[in-house]
């Protein structure tokens, strides 16, 4: 039987127009999970654009999408380093994925923009149960999870916390958590919306990992956003060990991402 997410000539990649039908459904999730509670989506020339000035990860505010001509998408890249540092952003970041032009390199280089991670988007096709040990989390968790955040990130505790507590407070978003003791061990966040399901981060602390918590966190969260009514459940994860994490949580590689940045400090003032 052919599996309807692979291309038969070659069942390692997607079809291109299934890989980008399915960009536009997990950009359209990851658009509307950075946009939670005060951001805004949008479109900044040829781009799709999240902007929230709430959102403290540094690729919580992103562009992507970019199609159109070479012209058009250049345009568009100089805008983007406007509008990022409008909202007070060190850096202006744009994923490129099946469902930007495909020149976008050569596009980013000449408007000095850089390739600086290479990612996967991976799909969930594997069987999913929530773990014993993993839990909701609650108000309470905040302050630990914030702590493991800011041992990934730096940032300042107060905003993470609010961030945070943004997302537990909207039904689309899910946070749960593993505890250690009387603190927290880790935890995943994912979110949700029409059928969709994103796994976005997963954070174990340091002593627990290797243990296998990492992947109970993963796998309750693919089964609590399937439980919720998501029909596609997916995330991006980094090339190599990310992946080999990911397979063993049950996805399985559907396309490549390319995350471009400029810094944009020069226009702050």
């Amino acid at each position: 039987m052919v599996d309807p997410l692979r291309d038969p000539d070659d069942p390692e990649l997607l079809d291109p127009y299934q890989s980008r039908s399915l960009a536009i459904l997990v950009e359209g999730a990851r658009l509307a999970s950075g946009a939670v509670r005060y951001g805004k989506v949008g479109k900044v020339g040829s781009a799709a654009v999240v902007i929230n000035r709430e959102n403290p990860l540094p690729a919580g505010n992103f562009g992507c999408a970019l199609d159109g001509s070479s012209v058009e998408v250049a345009s568009t890249l100089l805008q983007l380093e406007h509008t990022f540092a409008a909202v007070g952003r060190a850096e202006a970041v744009v994923y490129a994925s099946p469902t930007t032009v495909d020149e976008i390199e050569g596009i980013a280089d000449d408007s000095g923009w850089y390739a600086v991670e290479e990612l996967q988007t991976v799909v969930h096709r594997g069987p999913a149960s929530v773990a014993a040990e993993v839990r909701p989390a609650v108000d309470a968790d905040l302050p630990g999870i914030v702590e493991l955040l800011s041992d990934e990130l730096v940032g300042n505790r107060e905003r993470l916390g609010r961030w945070l507590g943004h997302r537990l407070d909207d039904p689309r978003c899910l946070l749960m958590v593993v505890d250690d003791g009387d603190r927290i061990g880790g935890f995943v966040s994912g979110f949700a919306e029409r059928g969709v399901g994103l796994v976005e981060q997963c954070v174990v602390r340091p002593a627990r990992r290797r243990r296998g918590v990492g992947r109970s966190l993963v796998v309750s969260a693919a089964a609590a956003l399937r439980s919720g009514g998501a029909m596609l459940i997916a995330s991006q994860v980094d090339e190599g060990p990310g992946e080999r994490f990911a397979e063993a949580c049950g996805f399985v590689a559907a396309y490549p991402v390319t995350a471009y940045v400029r810094r944009v400090d020069e226009l702050l003032d």
